[in-house]
């Protein structure tokens, strides 16, 4: 008789491999369960990245790019600011931060800017009298007109009833004689944003119903400098191995180049005016005609003030660099007091644009107080503003306009 086989023995292995299987399929299910997890969260975390990243929106009014679509109705003011070369009007305050700035003659040959903001910086001014046919200008913006007193027919109008209109108000505005040790003579009033701000919350001026400039998008306007970068021509322009330099593009370029603008309203010198070209940052840099601290005369940066705080204790000075330059030929003629200046601004004519280097040689028409300036090419076709600020010269018949 043989004795049993130990089974002991045969079992073991057994139990050994179908643990090793148990834990196998524990760490197989485990490692589903992470690389699941790892997934879902890269699919929630781009969920939330594409949240976070929102459409772009820009102002009707400048065509900057803008945090909030709801802010592009926010008030407009349109704000009178002198331009004496002697009267303590230079530096202004504020000029660049506005959107949109007609200049025209006040009296005398003097200018004067209608300056609009959208949003007011903390500084600006000085501020000065009102005149028709800014009110004409300013009308389409449906702004708070900010001005100090006016002729008498421009206090008339802008005192109906009709317009929002801000005139010598202590409240909202205050003197100052000096900034940074320049005695500021009569044009010594300023304002803030902040009591722009206050001023129209208090009437219920929340917003304004404006009519913009039409604008180009900021690709667009990449496009227009990379197609003029592309037709430049090569070193060898003046050469017959030039070949390139014959094509119609490149000619039309060459055409419309304008790299410096001077206009004058009168022959006096002090409103001469005179922009360059910056094809870097793709803006136009403000000189007056004038003389310079040690008696020098020539160009002279236009500059102004930028303010952190009505305080106007650190005030940096800053050049004028408009996106667009506009000369909008109009019929001018002094008034009957034989002082004030009376210009056609429900009317028409021709016009000068620069942007983006290029000059484009078109019309202007405004066909009633409630419209907005029509700027068109010689084709008839409406033009659309770089984004930034536009600078509009009211020249009259015996002004004068160059480019080059």
């Amino acid at each position: 008789m043989q004795p049993k086989k130990d089974q002991t023995a045969k079992k073991k292995p057994n139990k050994v491999l179908i643990s090793i299987l148990v834990s196998a399929i524990i760490l197989l299910i485990a490692g589903i369960g992470v690389i699941w997890f790892f997934s879902h969260q890269d699919s929630e975390q781009g969920k939330i990245d594409r949240v976070d990243f929102p459409e772009s929106s820009y102002s009707s009014f400048t065509g900057l790019e803008i945090s909030d679509a709801s802010q592009d109705n926010a008030p407009l003011f349109c704000v009178q600011i002198p331009n004496g070369s002697t009267d303590g009007a230079r530096p202004q305050a504020g000029l660049t931060s506005a959107g949109v700035i007609f200049e025209a003659i006040a009296e005398t040959g003097i200018t004067r800017f209608a300056a609009i903001f959208q949003n007011p910086p903390a500084v600006l001014g000085p501020i000065r009298s009102l005149r028709p046919y800014y009110i004409d200008w300013d009308t389409p913006f449906d702004c708070t007109i900010v001005h100090d007193g006016g002729s008498d027919e421009a206090l008339a109008i802008v005192g109906n009833g009709q317009y929002r209109n801000l005139d010598e108000d202590f409240d909202v505005m205050w003197k100052t004689d000096y900034i940074n040790g320049q005695y500021r003579y009569w044009n010594n009033v300023f304002t803030s944003g902040d009591n722009l701000l206050a001023f129209n919350q208090n009437k219920g001026y929340n917003t304004s119903n404006y009519q913009a400039f039409p604008r180009l998008t900021p690709d667009a306007v990449t496009e227009i400098l990379s197609a003029h970068k592309a037709v430049e021509c090569n070193e060898f322009q003046d050469s017959s191995e030039a070949t390139d330099c014959a094509t119609p593009e490149y000619l039309n370029y060459r055409n419309t180049a304008a790299n410096t603008i001077s206009y004058s309203f009168t022959n006096i010198s002090d409103y001469n005016v005179i922009f360059h070209y910056d094809a870097d940052s793709n803006i136009y840099k403000r000189y007056n005609l004038g003389y310079d601290d040690f008696g020098n005369f020539g160009e002279i940066p236009h500059q102004s003030y930028t303010c952190s705080s009505s305080a106007m204790t650190d005030c940096q000075l800053e050049q004028v660099t408009p996106s667009n330059v506009v000369i909008m030929h109009v019929q001018e003629s002094t008034m009957a007091d034989g002082y004030h200046e009376s210009i056609q601004t429900i009317s028409s004519g021709s016009a000068e644009i620069f942007q983006n280097g290029i000059v484009i040689e078109g019309t202007w028409k405004k066909s009633a107080q409630s419209s907005q300036i029509s700027f068109k090419d010689a084709e008839g076709n409406e033009i659309a503003f770089t984004p930034g600020q536009i600078w509009i010269a009211a020249v009259p018949q015996f002004g004068s306009i160059n480019w080059e």
